[in-house]
């Protein structure tokens, strides 16, 4: 099981992968986009629709293991490794 720590920018107008970033922590992040509001965990699952979609898995593949409520989250992603985490995206 691969861990991907993820920020999330919700309401930003369209669904998307920006890029890879550090974090204040010294952590490498995924920033993402998503035009849903943090309201009742729409931002949530518009964002592993995304995650899933972009690394070629299923929804039920990918699950937020901590940070449903912040913008900094850390996903599971089933049937992974890390390392082919960065090569499946090609951001």
């Amino acid at each position: 099981m691969a861990r991907l720590h993820v920020r999330l920018i919700p309401r930003g107008g369209k669904d998307q992968l920006e890029g890879w970033e550090t974090d204040g922590l010294g952590r490498t992040v995924l920033k993402a986009r998503v035009a849903s509001i943090p309201s009742e965990g729409q931002a949530n699952a518009s964002l592993i629709t995304l995650v899933a979609s972009s690394l070629g898995v299923a929804t039920s593949k990918v699950r937020i293991a901590k940070g449903r409520r912040s913008r900094l989250k850390t996903l599971e992603i089933e049937g992974l490794v890390e390392a082919s985490i960065r090569s499946r995206l090609k951001l």
